[in-house]
């Protein structure tokens, strides 16, 4: 097989992290006999630098003429902390998502066994937690007309119509039917207007689907149950808004946000993406964990139906952890730099159990790998 790859390191960690995710890339290639091209773009702060856009045009030419588009990470604190520039980093990441008509975000969450210690939460909390979120992505608020009505009055208009519900709704409903055949929409029909349409498209569709279990949650008792009791969810389905408070605060039920993949998905376009910040200081201390990166590569590879690749990357991010081997924030036994775990999981795609074959311990970094 032979794609072509956008890919849009953007800010921070997100070059580093994104050339972890290339690293496996090729290391699938070559043990898969796949042909992977790429081509670079800008996209955030990177790019307000050199062209005083957060997504040139040049940029969103690539992605269209791609299989696919990888992102690193966009942000900078320096925008984070002036509310009055006009254009930021994230809003190039709103306007791709808008312009490749991306309508919804898959973002699995799954613990992980060696893992279960990292997170804040006890461990029969977070034991065998697996579901996925959907999130409506190019509408809701975040896309709504905004304005100042004078020096008093702000706003920020939420308008939702029946086609951008029914676009995710119906994928989402598919793939619960895949999994455990549960579905939970998250909403605030108590209280807003878009949230009772949601509610009554949605229970529309549920009806196509009388094999799975179609329930519904206000997002204050949403979030709380998830992460109380967070083995009870399969698929949730939620606006763009609820989804993106959910996603990050996942983070707490896997121990860290940067575990957690995620795929945007349009009609010809898709884009693939971990969900953390672009976190700068990561990147003087080459620290950062690259595993939501890779895992997203993961995603890449099965949406191109390369199932036993991608099931070979995950296999080879869950035995290095097995083996005690990972990012200072995982706290295991050897701690690793970003690049370094980039190595072993794309040495370990190619030559298999025997790439860690002796470990010499200095301090707590893992200093030899054979």
């Amino acid at each position: 097989m032979k794609k072509k790859i956008a890919l849009l390191p953007g800010d921070g960690i997100g070059p580093l992290i994104l050339k972890q995710g290339v690293k496996v890339l090729n290391a699938v290639g070559e043990r898969f006999d796949h042909q992977f091209d790429y081509c670079i773009a800008d996209i955030g702060a990177s790019a307000l630098q050199k062209f005083g856009n957060a997504l040139p045009n040049s940029t969103l030419e690539s992605c269209i003429n791609s299989d696919a588009t990888i992102v690193g990470a966009v942000g900078d604190p320096i925008y984070d902390n002036d509310i009055s520039s006009k254009d930021t980093p994230d809003q190039g990441l709103l306007r791709l998502r808008k312009m490749l008509e991306l309508n919804y975000n898959v973002r699995p969450v799954r613990t992980f066994p060696t893992l279960l210690d990292i997170s804040p939460l006890k461990r029969r909390y977070v034991k065998d937690v697996d579901f996925v979120i959907f999130r409506e992505l190019s509408s809701g608020i975040y896309f709504g007309r905004q304005g100042r009505a004078d020096d008093q009055t702000a706003f920020d208009e939420c308008r939702y119509t029946v086609t951008e519900i029914e676009r995710v709704a119906r994928p989402a409903f598919e793939e619960a039917r895949k999994r455990k055949k549960k579905l939970t929409l998250v909403d605030r029909a108590n209280v807003l207007e878009t949230s009772r349409l949601w509610r009554e498209v949605v229970s529309l569709i549920a009806r196509d689907y009388p094999d799975i279990e179609y329930n519904t949650l206000f997002i204050d008792h949403a979030l709380a149950e998830m992460i109380m009791r967070p083995q009870q969810f399969d698929v949730i389905l939620t606006t763009n808004l609820f989804g993106d408070l959910m996603s990050d605060a996942v983070g707490v039920i896997t121990g860290s946000v940067r575990l957690i993949p995620s795929m945007s998905v349009g009609k010809e376009n898709i884009v693939f993406e971990p969900i953390y910040s672009a976190y700068p200081r990561g990147v003087r201390l080459s620290s950062a964990n690259p595993i939501a990166g890779m895992l997203s590569v993961a995603m890449l590879l099965e949406y191109f139906n390369l199932k036993r690749e991608a099931r070979t990357v995950r296999s080879a991010i869950t035995r290095i952890m097995k083996r005690g081997i990972g990012t200072p924030d995982l706290n295991l036994k050897y701690t690793v730099s970003t690049a370094e775990m980039g190595d072993l999981v794309a040495t370990y795609i190619t030559e298999g159990d025997d790439v860690i074959g002796g470990i010499a311990e200095s301090g707590e970094n893992l200093s030899t790998i054979i």
